[in-house]
């Protein structure tokens, strides 16, 4: 809103300063700090609400330590991360970019499926929550409403040579010719064109873009028209999967929280070079027209985990309940997908893997030995994993924090991946 507001007065009026609203690094910058403050500001009002609703988490003794202290601590706190992400989300960007559009819908789709669960769970005393068929069915409709958007909205689209385009058959959307520089040569003219493909980057490798047609490349030339039965699936799987995993993280006061965290400042750096011309070209990755408006969602994210932290952190006033969990999971997943980086989510997002991967390991192989043995034995003492190392004696508090450090690698070797190949 204040973007147009601002470019309004900056057109008709010349109004000094107003021009800073068209800048990518000063809207995000504020909205860093407008998401803190409304943490902040509000974030006590709405847990004293919770509290008064007596929205207190019901605890199971699993002899951890420190686990009874917790019972009685009020849940459905993502409200916070939910309102502190939107609030400046709908005042600093351009609410007409397709980008913004879609990731204002998966964070309101996914809050209300993740606020169903902990109704059912607090208010109906139903410790089972929202059915998992439920669940399942919210995360494959808006991987499907993603899916299907990236595949047929003309605005979104990425840029290639107009040759590439021609040679791979891609729907060309526009067409321009820039300047090519390369150093101790004279500067050439290159045709360029904006396209619609399933193009994506690959980490690792030079020459680094993958197209999902590849895949159908034994349908011949109608491998474009039926892309959508390949790739509508990866988008449901990548948002189902990422999402869960979240959720399975957030056991630990602060950890889900910091992690994302983490994960949103770095999605944000790979939105902003991904949506500057010069440094896409100079990393040479997909450049997405359009996407720099991410950089300010990425921004709003950041603060309203970062504020949320301020009453997630041990020991935690409030718990994000799967109000939170689902959201950040889906919000990290569809984000990564449209800046053409969910190939990087292994790595990025190796928390939440390592999580997920324990709890599947330990389900499979207790239900192996069972059935061969006749007692189910297990690979960790407790899934997921940061229930492991609390069974080892390890404090809730250094855990998380040992976790974040590695966040912070995995976020560190995510962004050295757009040279390191």
């Amino acid at each position: 809103m204040f973007y147009y507001l601002f470019e309004f007065l900056e057109s008709k009026f010349h109004l000094p300063g107003a021009g800073l609203f068209t800048y990518i690094s000063f809207r995000s910058g504020l909205a860093i700090l407008l998401s803190l403050l409304i943490s902040l500001l509000f974030g006590n009002r709405i847990i004293s609400s919770l509290r008064r609703l007596q929205l207190g988490e019901t605890v199971r003794d699993l002899g951890l330590q420190g686990q009874m202290e917790k019972a009685g601590t009020p849940t459905m706190g993502g409200i916070i991360i939910i309102m502190a992400t939107l609030v400046p989300v709908l005042l600093l960007c351009r609410l007409g970019s397709i980008y913004i559009i879609l990731m204002i819908t998966v964070t309101i789709w996914l809050a209300i499926i993740g606020f169903i669960d902990d109704y059912i769970k607090v208010i109906k005393k139903d410790k089972s929550g929202l059915a998992g068929k439920f669940k399942v069915v919210g995360q494959v409709g808006i991987g499907l409403i993603v899916g299907l958007t990236m595949l047929f909205h003309p605005d979104i689209t990425v840029r290639v040579t107009k040759a590439e385009a021609i040679a791979k058959n891609y729907e060309i959307k526009e067409t321009f010719t820039t300047k090519y520089t390369q150093v101790g040569k004279a500067d050439k003219e290159v045709e360029m064109a904006y396209v619609k493909t399933t193009l994506t980057n690959v980490p690792f490798f030079k020459d680094n873009n993958f197209d999902y047609n590849v895949l159908l490349s034994w349908l011949g030339d109608n491998a474009s028209k039926f892309i959508f039965i390949l790739f509508v699936p990866i988008i449901i799987f990548i948002v189902t999967a990422v999402s869960n995993g979240a959720n399975l993280t957030d056991g630990l006061d602060g950890l889900a929280t910091g992690v994302s965290a983490i994960i949103g400042a770095t999605l944000g750096i790979l939105a902003y070079v991904s949506g500057n011309t010069i440094m896409a070209d100079y990393l040479n990755i997909l450049y997405i027209p359009g996407s720099e408006e991410l950089v300010i969602f990425a921004a709003s994210f950041l603060g309203a985990c970062v504020g949320f932290l301020w009453f997630n952190s041990y020991p935690a006033k409030v718990f994000m309940g799967d109000t939170g969990s689902l959201t950040i999971g889906g919000i990290i997943a569809v984000f990564a997908i449209l800046i053409r980086k969910e190939l990087l989510i292994p790595i990025l997002c190796g928390i939440f893997l390592a999580e997920t991967i324990s709890v599947i390991l330990q389900v499979s192989y207790f239900k192996y030995t069972k059935k061969k043995y006749g007692e189910g034995r297990r690979i960790f003492k407790m899934s997921p994993l940061h229930h492991h190392y609390q069974k080892l004696g390890m404090h809730e508090a250094r855990i998380v924090t040992r976790f974040w450090i590695v966040g912070i690698m995995l976020a560190i070797l995510t962004i050295i991946t757009l040279k390191m190949r």
